[in-house]
């Protein structure tokens, strides 16, 4: 299977990294994954140019045609998104709002990390986007509140809760998959 991880921050210095690199190790180390790790800062989608509408996969930019080719490939995703201002990051957002098919009927889970809340606000107000684009997401999630507090050296040092979290997150996207794999199939077939 293959597993999309996405480093949802652009920003300098961001906490959001060394946790994609826990999320991306730990991943690994469970075993049964191809993983794509995508550094949104490193992609470096433009604010969303595309003339016309995703929906109708007719891209006008090499940009959104690799991304849409990278996105299709994926299976799953793993958003690691922080929370700004009670709500998600301004390039994670961009970066979903650039497609529409290749997001549908694939199983998504989140790390989500921040201050008080441990960025599940931010992930609140993305759900309703994501199930607009037909994305189904795990019930297991991580948070991390208070980052910055378990960032020591750039790296990340989770807790045991966290870990267990992470490990059920990804039995879960094993499981999903199964089954919106075959819905994929049968609507391909019905097209």
């Amino acid at each position: 299977m293959r597993l999309m991880v996405i480093v949802g921050s652009v920003r300098p210095g961001r906490a959001g990294l060394p946790v994609s690199l826990w999320v991306h190790d730990r991943v690994s180390e469970v075993g049964g994954f191809e993983i794509d790790f995508v550094d949104l800062a490193e992609l470096a989608l433009p604010f969303m140019n595309e003339p016309l509408d995703p929906k109708l996969g007719r891209y006008s930019y090499r940009h959104t045609h690799a991304w849409s080719r990278r996105v299709d490939a994926a299976d799953a995703f793993v958003f690691v998104a922080p929370e700004y201002n009670h709500s998600y990051a301004p390039a994670l957002k961009n970066a979903i709002d650039y497609l529409f098919h290749e997001w549908s009927r694939k199983p998504v889970g989140f790390v989500s990390y921040g201050g008080v809340a441990g960025g599940t606000r931010g992930v609140a107000a993305l759900l309703p986007v994501l199930h607009s684009l037909g994305l189904v997401p795990t019930t297991a999630t991580v948070d991390v509140p208070f980052v910055r507090r378990q960032v020591d050296d750039g790296f990340f040092l989770p807790t045991d809760r966290q870990s267990a979290a992470l490990d059920s997150m990804l039995i879960e996207i094993k499981e999903l998959e199964q089954s919106l794999s075959v819905v994929r199939r049968e609507a391909l077939v019905a097209r």
